[in-house]
């Protein structure tokens, strides 16, 4: 990553390796399909250390998405993330949901979208899918090496 990237938007290509019920906080059990999802998140803080936490084994479950990585049927494949100072989170992911299919109420409880979690069957669909929205957006994604910060 960049040096001291402060702020962004992010994209984590998650693997689902079999389908799975997993108990997602106050949304319950959420049967995933197995396959590849895209969680969008933004960071208007500390971009690496954001996504340093999602990477991490080690962290107190709070988010949504933690309770999906927390599973041992997940993980995360790859980050591909924008460095801006606006929050971009909703935006971007109204464009995946033209793309995948979303997971009703993920990710999104401080805002009015549907979702922030969508699912493709294929990981290139998933991968895909990112850059395609990062470039409609007219935004520069970048992707994380190695998943390493």
């Amino acid at each position: 990553m960049a040096s001291n990237p402060k702020r962004g938007t992010y994209c984590l290509v998650i693997h689902v390796k079999a389908d799975s019920n997993i108990p997602i906080g106050k949304l319950d059990n959420i049967k995933f399909k197995k396959g590849y999802y895209v969680y969008v998140g933004s960071a208007l803080n500390s971009l690496n250390s954001r996504i340093k936490r999602h990477l991490s084994n080690d962290k107190k479950i709070h988010w949504h998405v933690d309770y999906l990585l927390d599973s041992e049927n997940s993980r995360i494949l790859d980050v591909i993330y924008v460095e801006n100072s606006k929050k971009l989170e909703c935006m971007v992911a109204r464009e995946h949901s033209v793309l995948g299919t979303g997971v009703k109420g993920f990710g999104c409880s401080d805002c009015k979208c549907d979702s922030h979690l969508f699912y493709f069957k294929e990981f290139e669909l998933a991968r895909n899918a990112c850059n395609i929205t990062y470039n409609k957006l007219n935004l520069e994604p970048k992707v994380l090496d190695n998943l390493k910060i």
